[in-house]
Parts: structure tokens; sequence; C-alpha cells
């Protein structure tokens, strides 16, 4: 009886120091990307991998750091543009992120009624989310066409759905979605009313916003110029080689990057006051 327990003790203590020692790649982890390979996906540009985007950022800004010294024959100088230039894609594909926001915000409403009424035709909810790769908005087509074949390879709906998901790497598209799933496990007795309400709400909250930003625009660009205008009058400088190497000495540096430092400031402080509130993704 004695060997017996201590058989089962020292089983016992085995499993628990096994379930601390074992390593950790052995561990089924789960993975969330990073917020590079996540604005990539916002951007619908997903299939980029975050090193290739990377090196194409340093690759920029080491060029064109290469072009200014050229130019001005100022290191200071050519280091400034370089960094700017580097940071230059990033800015670019944080544009394309929000205008491809933008245009889903307002082409969701009309998807969501298409599914209301092939909901009342009476097609079956997977049937009614692959119809919108044929007759749904444009800017949606590509992510359920490529809905509509996962769920035919797999026939599994969850997965197709959390595919579709990705694929959008959405706010409003995550609510669409997560409704649906919801739906789907309990039935979807209620499944039109949702719909219904969702797509008012969306159309309501999507004239709000375009208000805001109508009227916001102009004071948004005024202060991008304002912060851009010292930058522009330092590169036709550069073009005058005895005025711009001025910045070459210790004071010149100090300079620079106060003004860096400023405009970074203020144009951080800038986007965070007139920025409207951003939904954030759900469940992703």
């Amino acid at each position: 009886m004695g060997a017996l327990v201590g058989l089962g003790v020292g089983c016992g203590l085995l499993l628990i120091w096994s379930a601390f020692a074992l390593p950790r790649g052995d561990r089924p982890v789960p993975r969330t990307p990073g917020r590079t390979a996540e604005l990539l996906a916002r951007a619908g540009i997903a299939d980029v991998s975050v090193t290739g985007f990377v090196l194409l950022c340093a690759v920029t800004g080491v060029a064109t750091a290469f072009v200014m010294q050229l130019v001005s024959g100022t290191p200071p100088v050519a280091v400034a543009f370089g960094a700017m230039a580097a940071w230059l894609p990033v800015a670019t594909v944080s544009s394309r992120a929000r205008r491809r926001q933008r245009e889903f915000a307002e082409v969701w409403p009309e998807a969501v009624d298409n599914l209301v009424s092939a909901v009342r035709a009476g097609m079956s909810l997977p049937d009614a989310l692959a119809g919108l790769g044929v007759r749904g908005p444009e800017p949606l087509r590509a992510a359920f066409d490529q809905f509509a074949l996962d769920y035919q390879v797999t026939g599994r709906f969850g997965e197709s759905l959390d595919r579709l998901k990705d694929r959008l790497a959405d706010p409003v598209g995550d609510r669409v979605v997560e409704g649906l799933r919801v739906a789907r496990e309990v039935g979807g007795g209620e499944l039109g009313r949702l719909l219904r309400n969702l797509s008012g709400y969306l159309r309501e909250d999507v004239r709000t916003r375009s208000e805001l930003e109508s009227r916001q625009a102009w004071t948004v660009n005024g202060a991008r110029l304002a912060v851009a205008a010292p930058w522009l009058v330092l590169l036709f400088m550069s073009f005058q080689s005895e005025v711009v190497h001025r910045y070459a000495s210790a004071g010149g540096v100090l300079v620079l990057a106060v003004g860096a430092g400023l405009c970074l400031v203020a144009y951080r402080l800038m986007m965070r006051i007139g920025r409207l509130p951003v939904e954030r993704r759900i469940l992703s």
C-alpha cells in the first residue's frame, strides 16, 4: 500500500514538473500580429511581409540620405532627410489604411441591406454571405468571394468567418461577422432585425463622421503645411552650398535636432487633438 501511494505521489510530482519544465517552444502559444503586420493588413496589403516592408523603409532612407549628401555635402542635413524618407512608406501605408477603412464604412450599410434581402428571400446565411462576392459593394467583393471559396472547400462556417475577418481587418467588419456568428449559433431568429438595426446605426455613424471630417479637414491640412514648411525651405537651401554648410557645425546640428523634435511634438499633438474616436477591432 505504501509503495502504491509513493508511486502515485511520484507520478503527480512528475506531471507538475513537466508542466513547468516543458520548453515554451513546445507549447501552443497563440500569436498576435505586431503593429506593423496589423497596419499592413488594414491597408489591404497583408501579403507584404513585415521584413520586406522594413527593408523598403531602410533602403528608402539610405538612398535619400545618399542623394542629399551628394546635393548638399552636409551630413546632418542628409541624415535628417533620410530619416523623413524612411518614414514615408509608413505614412503612405497608414494613409492607405485610413482611406480603405473609410471606403468600407461607406459601403457596409449597403452590404448589410443585401444580407437582409437575401435572408428574407430564404437563402441560408453562408449563401447570403457568398452572394456578396457577386452583388455586394465593389470594395468588399474580393473578400466575400474568397469567403465563398473557403466555405466551399472546407464547409466550416466558423473558420471561414475567421479568415474573412483577417482579410477585411476592419472594425465594422468584425462587428458584422461576430453578429452573424452568434445568430448562426443560436438559430438566427432575430437575424433580420439585428441586421436592420446595424444598417441604420452604420449609416448614422458614417453621416456624423463625414460631417466632422469635412469641418476639420482645412485645420488639419493647414497644420500639416505649417510643419512641412521649414523642411521645404531647408530643401531649397540645400542647393546653396555656402549656406547649408553652416548646419555641419555643432550649432547647426543642435538647430536641426531641436527643430525636428519640435515639429514631431507639434504634429503628434495636432493629430491627437484633431483626431476622431477610432473604433477598435473586437475579438481579432
